[in-house]
């Protein structure tokens, strides 16, 4: 008997679990990915994961919990559930800076929604090489500093108050313009990655 991928292992939990096949067939789709893609990165076969999306097999938990985050979304809503009511406002003393290769930037938003709005410090040099290709939009806003921003061949160069919205799919690069650094807002939409790999790299941690 052949041994399953590490990623299908688990407790089956048919009959516990409401009907997620279609929710799972659907997010899959709206990421714009293939069968083989989103099984290869959940760490299952792709029949493992064709028979979950035709409800032939019920998620193990931890199944649930890597295909939310590949799918950008979490476990609740993946079965159906209604999520309690958000806190629309977000207070400057409880947004924990993180770090990225040089960057750190503050969550300036909700968790779970369609985009994530940050504020970024970029220092002088940081990161100012590293090209980013991604499903999606982006918006900034320049707070602080020049901030030098590279869309396909062309350079562009904000000031403060100045503000730019475009593809993601356009090569991008971002860094700061001039040795005091700069400080923007930046908003992107969530696709199909998780947060931090889309706006800054796998390297983001807490300080």
């Amino acid at each position: 008997m052949s041994t399953p991928p590490a990623g299908e292992a688990g407790e089956d939990l048919s009959g516990q679990l409401p009907d997620v096949a279609p929710r799972l067939r659907d997010l899959r789709r709206g990421r714009r990915l293939t069968l083989e893609n989103a099984a290869r990165r959940a760490g299952l076969s792709p029949a493992h994961l064709s028979r979950l999306e035709t409800g032939r097999r019920q998620p193990s938990l931890p199944m649930l919990l890597s295909l939310a985050r590949i799918y950008g979304t979490t476990v609740s809503e993946l079965l159906g559930e209604i999520p309690p009511e958000r806190d629309p406002i977000v207070r400057a003393d409880r947004m924990e800076p993180v770090e990225a290769d040089g960057w750190t930037y503050y969550q300036a938003g909700g968790s779970g929604r369609a985009m994530q709005p940050l504020r970024l410090q970029v220092p002088y040099g940081a990161q100012g090489d590293l090209v980013r290709v991604h499903p999606g939009e982006e918006w900034l806003h320049v707070l602080e500093g020049r901030l030098r921003l590279t869309l396909g061949d062309a350079v562009h160069v904000l000031d403060p108050g100045d503000s730019a919205h475009f593809d993601s799919l356009t090569p991008h690069r971002i860094a700061a313009a001039g040795p005091e650094g700069t400080e923007l807002l930046f908003v992107h939409t969530l696709l199909q990655s998780p947060a931090a790999e889309l706006c800054l790299g796998a390297g983001a941690h807490r300080r």
